[in-house]
């Protein structure tokens, strides 16, 4: 009798055992269809999105939206915005986009009212030609971290609720202003060389490329380094990304002022306005130009790989990019975290007149 009921018991247990890892695998299987299901329609929807923004299509965006709450309201005005803010910037600069891709990184999914709440990031490659110059492609990546709402109506998937960190808030308020002379200026250059900087500039560059984020190469896998910590939910990281581009790139020696180690960052490492002052008052680095857009763009293709640009707002420093080139008519790109940036024209997200911009030449 014990017997019998030590093999029953056996019995049950691997029947349990069983039923408990065709659950097991069952759970996957949805879970693996879930995030297929919405890198599906998050690709639909930012197809449509950059498909709008390059046609100037009020119409196309409308869609894209649930205005019935506020929210949805509040994501369709914000993109409106934004593609008009595009339109003027691209005027201004003589160019025309040509395309707009967005790849999509799933971080989070949660099923919520019908639809979904995901977490994603976004790498957005951008591909412009100059008006005088047709044959000759420029591009560039803004990486974007989403919080996102959506559901399915009668005419596909469509947002009720987004928030991300936009990189053209700073500028969504540009008045349309005449830009003749500036366009004029820009399509008289020409492309710049800059193969023959020095290999402390070269290993910057390199530096700034890899670890930009959401915005690098994907094979980087959209990642900061490890070593540093990120400040992104402190206040912003572009500063503490700068100070690791001249330390680990351009080797540029830490000292008591500038400094990171296991306790933190100094301030001068991590705040965007003390590292712009730090490094002009140190001696390693000097002024090109303060001022407006209108008294520094010509100033600007002096700008060199490894050099940087603060951007001011009421008197203070609040950002730092990284110069990392030039397109096809000499103008400087730059890369940079918080809103990640792969070789992004310097002033894009930033021509709002009441921006001054710092252009500093850094001694390598």
């Amino acid at each position: 009798m014990n017997k019998r009921k030590f093999i029953i018991s056996i019995i049950c247990i691997l029947a349990l055992t069983i039923s408990l890892s065709s659950l097991e695998i069952k759970s996957k299987v949805i879970t693996v269809f879930t995030d297929k299901e919405c890198v599906q329609i998050l690709e639909e929807i930012f197809e449509t999105r950059n498909k709008a923004l390059l046609d100037g299509d009020e119409s196309k965006l409308n869609n894209l939206y649930d205005k019935s709450t506020k929210y949805g309201v509040w994501a369709y005005e914000h993109e409106m915005k934004k593609m008009k803010y595009l339109h003027i910037w691209s005027n201004k600069q003589g160019i025309t986009f040509k395309d707009i891709k967005t790849k999509v990184k799933i971080n989070r999914i949660k099923p919520k009212e019908g639809g979904y709440l995901i977490n994603f990031t976004a790498s957005t490659e951008y591909e412009y030609e100059y008006d005088n110059s047709k044959n000759e492609t420029n591009i560039f990546r803004i990486g974007t971290y989403h919080s996102l709402n959506t559901i399915k109506n009668e005419e596909g998937w469509c947002i009720t609720k987004e928030w991300y960190t936009d990189p053209f808030a700073d500028s969504l308020n540009l008045e349309n202003i005449k830009f003749d002379d500036i366009k004029k200026h820009i399509l008289e250059q020409e492309k710049r060389d800059s193969s023959n900087m020095n290999e402390r500039r070269k290993k910057a560059l390199e530096y700034a490329d890899m670890f930009c984020g959401a915005a690098a190469d994907e094979e980087h896998d959209y990642k900061y380094n490890k070593k540093y910590r990120n400040y992104n939910p402190l206040g912003g990281d572009c500063a503490n990304f700068a100070s690791q581009i001249l330390h680990e790139g351009g080797n540029f020696r830490k000292t008591r002022a500038w400094n990171y180690d296991s306790g933190g960052a100094t301030k001068a490492w991590v705040n965007a306005h003390a590292f712009k002052n730090y490094m002009i008052y140190s001696g390693r680095a000097s002024l090109i130009a303060y001022g407006d857009y209108d008294k520094v763009y010509k100033a600007s293709y002096k700008l060199e790989p490894g050099d940087f640009v603060a951007y001011e707002k009421k008197g203070k420093v609040t950002h730092i990019s990284v110069v990392t080139g030039s397109d096809s008519k000499g103008y400087s790109f730059v890369n940079c975290h918080n809103t990640d940036r792969y070789r992004v024209p310097w002033d894009l997200g930033w021509s709002n007149k009441k921006i001054k911009f710092w252009l500093v030449r850094v001694h390598y």
